[in-house]
């Protein structure tokens, strides 16, 4: 996770419409009044207050009947977005060194403390993941009684030995090009994932490049329609898994 793709890309125009709140001790974004299933949504390196990812959380709890958390999994720290269009911005920040301050090990235990949380509160329970996030959703995704299904758009960070233990429904949303989901991670989840026994959908995005399901150009209509194609597949995915 090294790469100009991940600090890259185009904030959105819109007003969320949920509100502020806590859930395990994290700050999080809520949106909907579902009583029967939850979303989390596992932020990209732009976190929680990110407008674009409250907007896909509002349109997630309308179209999926769902209550949709974004909870704060950064320790607060706010990456500013226009890191995304100023080249100085975007070259000064420093991807590794961010990484290693929330690494996995870091991270994780407070991932799972918003799903066990959640699990208490509601039937049902999934995570979509972008970029940073989806490799949490694949570690929730090992155990039923954390998650129900799991979504992730151009995963980064992601290992074989998180795909191996997979054990609840999965998306991946996939774009033809992408540094962080290379070849041979596509190659090995397409190769692996249908032998546990899992419901798996892996739908690809030719043409498109990591960040577009999150932070893609609404001004570019290849980009538009493959944002709004990999938010519907998501809509529908968990539409299936948790209703």
């Amino acid at each position: 996770m090294s790469g100009d793709c991940c600090k890259s890309g185009f904030s959105w125009n819109g007003s969320p419409v949920g509100h502020e709140t806590t859930v395990a001790h994290n700050k999080a974004y809520v949106t909907g009044d579902s009583k029967s299933a939850s979303i989390i949504i596992v932020h990209d390196i732009f976190g929680w207050t990110f407008t674009n990812l409250r907007l896909l959380a509002d349109h997630f709890a309308k179209e999926a009947n769902a209550t949709v958390y974004v909870p704060d999994f950064f320790d607060g720290e706010i990456i500013p977005t226009d890191v995304m269009d100023t080249p100085e911005k975007r070259e000064a920040f420093n991807i590794p060194a961010f990484v290693q301050r929330h690494g996995k090990d870091k991270r994780y235990p407070e991932i799972k403390a918003v799903a066990q949380s959640l699990k208490t509160t509601f039937p049902k329970v999934g995570a979509i993941g972008y970029c940073y996030g989806a490799w949490a959703c694949f570690r929730l995704g090992s155990d039923p009684s954390l998650i129900d299904a799991i979504s992730t758009a151009h995963p980064s960070l992601l290992e074989n030995s998180e795909i191996d233990n997979v054990k609840v429904p999965v998306q991946i949303l996939s774009p033809e090009h992408d540094p962080a989901y290379t070849p041979e991670l596509k190659e090995y989840s397409n190769k692996v994932i249908p032998t546990l026994n899992v419901p798996y959908e892996y739908i690809y995005f030719p043409g498109l490049a990591h960040g577009f399901a999150a932070r893609g150009d609404v001004n570019n209509t290849a980009q538009k329609n493959g944002l709004e194609r990999a938010k519907r597949s998501a809509v529908n995915f968990f539409n299936e898994f948790l209703h």
